[in-house]
C-alpha cells in the first residue's frame, strides 16, 4: 500500500469533548481508539480548559497522530453557550498545533456529508455508518463517534488533495 497516516478527530465541548484516532492507508482506514474527555464540572473554567489540554496532551501522546482534525463550532442560540464552547474547542486547536501537527478544521454538515452522504444526517446515522466504515470501531459516546467522523472526514478531503 502506501505510507500510513495516522489521523486524530476531535469534536470539541466543555462537558464532553470525543476524540477518535484512525489509520490512512491508501483508502483503506481503520480504527485505532476513541474515547471522551469529560472534564470535572464543579470546577472552574480555567481548570476545565487545563483538565481538557492535559487530556488532549495524553491521548497525543499515546497515540502518535500526524495529523489532527476538529470539528468547528456549531453557533447556536445561546451565546454564553456558543462562547464557552469556543474556549474548549480552542483548546482542541491549540494542543495539536503546538506539536507541530497540521490541523484542519470542518463544519459539522461537511463531516456529515463525508461520512454519512447527506449534511443533515442525525447522530444515530452518523454512529452507524462510522461503525460500518471502521468495524472494529465500538465508540461508547455520540461524542466518540462524532469525532472519528471528524477524522474520516480528514481523510477522504486527504485523498482529494493527493489525487488532484
Amino acid at each position: 500500500m502506501g505510507q500510513t497516516i495516522r489521523i486524530i478527530g476531535i469534536d470539541p465541548g466543555l462537558r464532553r469533548t470525543g476524540w477518535g484516532v484512525i489509520d490512512r492507508d491508501g483508502t483503506r482506514l481503520s480504527h485505532v481508539a476513541d474515547g471522551m474527555l469529560s472534564p470535572s464540572e464543579c470546577r472552574s473554567l480555567a481548570d476545565r480548559l487545563v483538565e481538557l489540554k492535559d487530556g488532549l496532551e495524553a491521548v497525543l501522546a499515546a497515540y502518535g497522530p500526524h495529523e489532527a482534525a476538529v470539528e468547528e463550532t456549531f453557533v447556536n442560540q445561546n451565546a454564553r453557550a456558543t462562547l464557552k464552547l469556543g474556549h474548549a474547542r480552542a483548546v482542541a486547536l491549540i494542543v495539536p498545533a503546538m506539536r507541530g501537527l497540521p490541523v484542519a478544521e470542518y463544519a459539522p454538515n461537511e463531516v456529515k456529508k463525508a461520512v454519512v452522504g447527506a449534511g443533515h444526517a442525525e447522530k444515530q446515522q452518523v454512529t452507524r455508518m462510522v461503525r460500518l466504515l471502521l468495524p472494529k470501531s465500538r465508540p461508547e459516546s455520540s461524542d466518540a463517534a462524532d469525532a472519528l467522523a471528524v477524522a474520516i472526514c480528514h481523510a477522504h478531503h486527504m485523498a482529494v488533495r493527493l489525487r488532484a
